[in-house]
This record gives C-alpha cells, structure tokens and sequence, in this order.
C-alpha cells in the first residue's frame, strides 16, 4: 500500500539556489567526517536524513547545528524521545518538492509533485533519474558494507529551477577516527 504523501515543509524560497545535505543510515553515531563534510557545503538550506537515524537523538541535533532537519524513520528505528519522526516526509526548498522515505520500495508510486525522492536503506549510494524525478541514496555515513567508503551527499538546485547531486566519499575527508 502505498504511503500517504504529507504537505511540504517550505525553507527556502522560489527561484533561490540552495543546496540540501543528504545524509542516511548513521545508526547512532555520527562520524565527524559527516558533519565536516556537510559543514564544507555551507551554507545549506535543509539537511535530510533518510532514516536508520539509531536510538541517540544526538545525531540530529548535531545535524541540526548545521541546518534545519527533516528525518524519517528507518527499519532499525524505534520512536526517539523528543522527535515525532514520520516514515515519510516532505519538504519545499527553492520551489522543489523533495521525498524523503528509508526504504523506496515502501514508497509505491512516486507522488504527483514530487521532484527529488531522498531514500537510504541499502547503504548503497546512487544518484539515478527515474523519468523526471531525481532519486538520491547518500548511502551510509557510518558502514560501507561493501562500498569502497562511508559517504553523505549533496543535492543542489540551481536558480533555474534545475537539479544536480553528489556523493562525498567520507575517506577522501581521512581516517575514520571510530
């Protein structure tokens, strides 16, 4: 079945470029290389967190030093306290319409409107077109699993209206200090 598609959260106005830091599947601890990364792309209109977030809410107020936050839950994710987190969520930045949601195959069919959908999950990281809409996993800020290294991104949406993104690969950022 698929989820019900809430009302966007607008931070950023129309026809402003801005940027959006993606980070997903931390699982409690937030790898300094994460935060200097997101922290390189300043300033950031929104950071999106695409769930798997773990059970210390320290990881998104620690996000939330940087930018605004909007989180969804993950499979591994129980209730954390002081956080009302849904398993979908939606937001406006500079008049794009971005999805964020852990798993895609919860999802369905991708929401009229909706031009960026923001997903985790597989800990794999890719930046794929699905017709007009931009899908974006940032892969793991914490395990590579069988990736080559820990990694965020970066979405960017110009003046135009036009989108791009980007993985940062945390290992170029040096030694993971955990």
């Amino acid at each position: 079945m698929p989820a019900e598609h809430p009302e966007p959260d607008s931070v950023a106005r129309d026809s402003e470029p801005a940027r959006v830091g993606l980070i997903s599947d931390t699982h409690g601890w937030l790898d300094p290389r994460a935060v200097a990364a997101l922290e390189r792309e300043e300033p950031l209109a929104a950071i999106v967190h695409a769930g798997d977030i773990g059970a210390d809410p320290q990881v998104l107020y620690e996000l939330g030093a940087i930018a605004p936050v909007t989180a969804v839950l993950g499979n591994c994710d129980a209730p954390l306290p002081g956080f009302d987190l849904p398993r979908l969520a939606s937001l406006l930045v500079a008049g794009r319409r971005i999805a964020v949601i852990h798993d895609f195959a919860d999802l369905g069919l991708i929401p009229d409107g909706v031009d960026v959908v923001v997903r985790g999950h597989s800990h794999v990281p890719s930046v794929q077109w699905h017709g007009r809409v931009l899908v974006v996993n940032p892969g793991s800020a914490t395990q590579r699993r069988r990736q080559s290294s820990c990694t965020v991104g970066v979405l960017e949406i110009a003046k135009d209206g036009s989108l791009d993104a980007r993985i940062v690969e945390l290992d170029e950022l040096g030694a993971r200090s955990r």
